[in-house]
């Protein structure tokens, strides 16, 4: 069974940090494009970072630029979200996915073969 479980949100004051993780199982993500996903509440998701299959090639969304890093471990079939300086704004729920396309595909153009159930992460005081 084909399973993409992500894990690490919750709630978090401003300007704390969080490490989100995403676990696939019944597949090898090291032939996938991989992206991390926020929506916020009452919004469309929206890409927020993805990451080529070797981790030579990223993207982040102009919002979380410099304050979050996307990394992945193909051997732990696993890709992590590091969110530093985290912001109200970064409210929502965060999914990861996976792609068998071109990073721009997956981070802006939302083109996923895999989606997993997401993560909530709330930023308050």
């Amino acid at each position: 069974q084909l399973q993409f479980v992500e894990s690490g949100g919750g709630l978090v004051q401003p300007g704390g940090s969080l490490r989100l993780s995403c676990v696939a199982s019944g597949f090898s993500l090291d032939s996938y494009t991989i992206g991390w996903f926020h929506q916020a509440p009452g919004k469309e998701r929206a890409g927020v970072s993805c990451i080529s299959r070797m981790s030579s090639s990223t993207n982040y969304a102009h919002s979380v630029k410099g304050r979050f890093t996307i990394s992945r471990d193909n051997a732990k079939n696993t890709v992590y979200l590091q969110m530093n300086n985290l912001k109200p704004e970064d409210t929502g729920v965060y999914y990861c996915a996976a792609s068998k396309g071109p990073l721009f595909n997956l981070c802006v153009l939302n083109e996923a073969i895999y989606w997993g159930q997401g993560t909530q992460v709330t930023v308050s005081s």
